[in-house]
């Protein structure tokens, strides 16, 4: 199990950290005694997850694809907790779904690349002069299997899930020789209210897929049930130990999938001879 001392007075910041999987983050980090910042644009959001995270942690109306607002935020996280630990990628949109390639608007195609792709360089380039000053950091871009296997119908959504993918392999080769490592969660379909507003053509189709056939159970659900993407063999979520102070030097450049029935760790690559990066292909069922 992660011992809590190892997280207590870290200071975290996730995009879309009010809602989904970045919200179910938050709750665990919080009850490590990390201080999370909370980054979403929906203010009645932030308003609850403030409410629900309690004190020590803070949450920022934000507009992660604005450059300005994301520096104002970080700026305003800096000088208070004066530093940032951990940054976390979350935010997120599907776009246009269940239809075809040629039928994708150019509009909705920039729209879905603007928030999953380019708000991930905007807060990285905001967050990363401060980690390297201080010769440390841990980031978890939440990139999705879409990236990999690319889902028909979702061509904005997977194309830009790859993207993802691919700034994580460049970020992590980039900072490998310093205390900043840059990881990526890939699930597969998980009941959040952004997959709940999907076709229901669309959800089959992705679930089709999945060993269980069937959806991830709901993400405020999981930390409850102890069921938040566990690894087998420590108890602990790869979402947390892509971002842990303890187990963050001995993962890089890696991208984790999680998928109904399996989970994989895959496409790392061991830059420095010193670092022991596992390599190996588990089976867990949610």
């Amino acid at each position: 199990m992660l011992e809590t001392h190892s997280w207590k007075d870290q200071v975290a910041m996730i995009t879309g950290g009010a809602d989904g999987l970045g919200f179910a983050l938050a709750k665990r980090l919080t009850a490590l005694g990390v201080h999370v910042v909370a980054l979403d644009r929906n203010s009645e959001l932030i308003a609850r997850a403030k409410k629900e995270l309690g004190e020590t942690s803070r949450g920022l109306v934000t507009d992660v694809t604005d450059p300005a607002a994301v520096k104002k935020s970080v700026d305003a996280v800096v000088a208070e907790f004066g530093r940032i630990d951990i940054l976390v990628n979350s935010a997120g949109m599907t776009g246009q779904t269940n239809i075809k390639s040629h039928e994708v608007s150019l509009e909705d195609f920039d729209r879905v690349f603007a928030l999953n792709v380019r708000a991930c360089l905007i807060t990285f380039q905001a967050v990363a002069p401060h980690m390297l000053e201080r010769d440390y950091g841990r980031v978890l871009h939440i990139a999705s299997i879409a990236g990999k296997d690319g889902n028909a119908g979702m061509l904005a959504y997977s194309s830009s899930k790859a993207a993802v993918i691919g700034m994580t392999k460049v970020q992590g080769k980039e900072y490998a020789e310093t205390g900043i490592r840059v990881n990526a969660l890939a699930p597969a379909v998980v009941r959040t209210a952004m997959v709940e507003a999907l076709p229901p053509e669309q959800v089959k189709y992705m679930t089709d897929k999945i060993p269980m056939k069937r959806a991830v159970a709901r993400w405020k659900n999981l930390p409850k049930l102890r069921l938040l993407l566990f690894l087998p063999e420590m108890d602990s979520p790869p979402a947390l130990r892509l971002t842990s102070p303890a187990d963050g030097r001995s993962i890089e450049v890696g991208r984790w999938k999680v998928e109904g029935g399996r989970w994989k760790v895959e496409g790392r690559e061991q830059l420095r001879p010193q670092l022991a990066v596992p390599s190996r292909v588990e089976k867990f069922r949610f």
